[in-house]
């Protein structure tokens, strides 16, 4: 006893005058190692020289680690062999060899059970956790974490206990219907950080409490959050320089979310220019990513287009796909937004194609966790099998591995193929639905402005040629007294009652396959036989009329018994000759012109509200499907006098 505390005395004297001579800690145990007997502190000076090695030599660390344990068996030192066992499996975990590394850690979790040591205990069984956890097999890495989280409550050791309530966060954050759980947790990791003053895990947590109440559409409560998390980190100081653009784009997010663009602006700049003092990639293109995505909702395309050009240029930089993903989509929807297809067209291949680099990377891994449970599985499949009579298990493994073998090659074979099939088949679909969906998108944004026709000329040959009908029907419409009406309204109500009406002349012109032409304030135009030509346009265009007329008197209807303001409409209608085209550069017109058009607005000017007024000539077309009221003569501005007819059962 007196010899073996003479030595520990020289080991301390050792490392301190070691310290003083500037020699670093290694050199100073391996000074302890040439003088220490082969027991207890022999395996702690080994197990010591491993730890030291675990970031800078995998090799030596093993080395020493794989002593210690050889020793501590041969001297039955329990707590040496468990830690010898334990940082085994860490450097293991750390090179990626899970098999290996879950291996040791169970070795290790056995020899602490056997000894009572519960702090070993718990520090194993949530290293399995983390394990099943990279894995994404939660419901096992969740069982290991509670059964860390009751060892360690049993000892009272807060900061693991902290540690693996987060941990348990983590995964109840994962899915929506766990939220609530993740939050409970979270806060009861907060609570003990708080108590310990642990700063750096404060961030950390209220920076996730911060996600799921985002997520949950609470941005009221993930600002707090997030402002949270952003003043541990500064509390921090320099070491927490690099987590505060984080912390300042998720602020930035829930402004954009509210639609305080200036404010969110405000904080993505900032967050840039903290990532941009700490030389942080990742962080700058972030910071330029969601400041494209507030230009891009805020309605400056161009600005949104520049700021995602810079995040591109950091995240092209550094691989981050993830980011490149979401540039790309925000700089195909603002090219698209300014009229520029053709760059709208190449972002949207580009998004396409990074989507597939993704999928790849996350196939991967899916195959990897799948891998790595099909491993287990068999490691423990071979250990029950070594629980077997001898001459059972001989006999046993002979016959499984024949079986097994045929088996797994045919199996492993039709998965091949059946993968690369289904991949090719799933990347084929994916490709089709984008393109597809950019095609309809481009498509519909065209005919939302010009007939379908002219759209496709335009797409086929990048220009429309004007075309001459020989015969065309065109109708107006205008609200008699409108100043009157207009000068009782707020703007706002102006707006939204000529919203309502010509919405709903839209849906009545498209029944009866007519061209909307242009509103001109409150005069609406539309035109029948075009641009694909038709006999029976003057019979759809008084249809459309009369149903018009008939909107207009329902709607009057509604209004006197609420006591509002009416309204009264013209409606004329002519039908001749005229040339239609698509004027303008930038923003395409498709327009109609010649006399036919000036008479047709004739018509609507010398009518009466609540009727359909026709000319003489749309009359001699119509006559045999309409019943009409010969008006006589009309004089008609600058046209002279012209014959003029009511359809009957117009509505006054």
């Amino acid at each position: 006893m007196l010899k073996k505390r003479i030595l520990l005395l020289f080991i301390d004297i050792v490392l301190i005058v070691g310290c003083c001579l500037g020699q670093n800690k290694v050199d100073s145990l391996k000074k302890v190692l040439q003088f220490a007997s082969e027991d207890s502190t022999k395996v702690n000076t080994l197990i010591a020289l491993s730890r030291s090695y675990l970031d800078s030599s995998p090799e030596e660390a093993t080395r020493y680690s794989t002593e210690a344990k050889t020793l501590a068996e041969k001297v039955g030192f329990q707590k040496g062999l468990a830690f010898s066992l334990k940082y085994l499996g860490l450097i293991n975990y750390r090179q990626g060899k899970y098999l290996e590394a879950l291996d040791y850690w169970n070795q290790s979790l056995k020899v602490f059970e056997a000894s009572n040591l519960k702090a070993g205990q718990a520090n194993i069984l949530q290293n399995l956790g983390t394990i099943y956890f990279d894995q994404a097999d939660d419901e096992k890495a969740l069982n290991y974490f509670l059964k860390a989280q009751k060892v360690a409550e049993e000892i009272g050791d807060t900061l693991r206990i902290a540690e693996i309530l987060a941990n348990i966060g983590a995964i109840y954050g994962k899915k929506t219907a766990t939220y609530n759980k993740a939050i409970d947790y979270d806060l009861r990791a907060l609570k003990i950080n708080e108590q310990i003053e642990n700063i750096d895990a404060i961030g950390t947590i209220t920076s996730n409490l911060g996600e799921i109440y985002l997520l949950k559409n609470d941005d009221s409560t993930a600002l707090v959050y997030f402002e949270r998390s952003l003043k541990a980190y500064k509390l921090i100081g320099q070491d927490g320089s690099g987590n505060i653009p984080y912390s300042l784009n998720n602020i930035g997010r829930v402004f954009k979310k509210r639609g305080e663009y200036d404010r969110a602006i405000e904080k993505h700049s900032e967050a840039f220019e903290k990532a941009k003092s700490v030389d942080s990639k990742l962080d700058m293109a972030q910071s330029l990513l969601r400041l494209g995505d507030v230009y891009q909702e805020k309605g400056d395309a161009k600005l949104a287009i520049i700021t995602y050009e810079k995040a591109k240029n950091f995240a092209k930089g550094i691989n981050a796909n993830v980011e490149l993903k979401d540039i790309y989509q925000g700089l195909s929807i603002s090219y698209s937004d300014i009229k520029d297809f053709g760059n709208a067209f190449k972002y949207q291949n580009l998004l396409i194609n990074i989507k597939d680099v993704l999928y790849n990377i996350e196939t991967d891994k899916k195959l990897g966790s799948i891998s790595f449970n099909y491993e287990i599985e068999k490691k423990q499949g071979q250990i029950n099998l070594l629980t077997k009579d001898k001459k059972l298990q001989e006999l046993d493994l002979q016959k499984q591995k024949i079986a097994k073998n045929a088996f797994l090659t045919g199996l492993i074979l039709i998965l091949i193929i059946a993968f690369i099939i289904f991949r090719n088949y799933r990347a084929k679909v994916k490709i089709n639905k984008i393109l597809d969906t950019q095609k309809a998108e481009i498509e519909t944004l065209l005919l939302n402005i010009l007939p379908a026709e002219v759209a496709k000329e335009l797409q086929t040959d990048g220009h429309a040629k004007p075309r001459y009908y020989e015969s065309v029907s065109v109708l107006f419409t205008d609200f008699k007294g409108f100043t009157t009406i207009a000068e009782g309204l707020t703007p706002n109500e102006l707006v939204e009652e000529l919203n309502d009406f010509f919405v709903a002349f839209d849906d009545i012109i498209e029944k009866n396959n007519l061209e909307k032409i242009k509103t001109i304030g409150d005069a609406y135009m539309c035109a029948g036989g075009i641009p694909t030509e038709n006999n029976t346009h003057p019979i759809d265009i008084i249809n459309a009329g009369m149903e018009i007329q008939q909107y207009i008197f329902d709607k009057n209807e509604k209004r006197k018994i609420a006591g509002e303001v009416l309204w009264h409409l013209r409606v004329g209608i002519h039908t001749g000759p005229i040339v239609a085209g698509v004027v303008g550069k930038k923003k395409y017109a498709y327009d109609i012109w010649g006399d036919t058009v000036n008479v047709a607005s004739r018509m609507e000017s010398s009518g009466e509200a609540g009727k359909v007024n026709i000319s003489g000539t749309t009359f001699e077309l119509i006559k045999d499907n309409f019943n009409c009221v010969h008006r006589g003569k009309i004089q008609a501005k600058n046209k002279g006098e012209i014959d003029m007819y009511f359809v009957k059962n117009g509505l006054s």
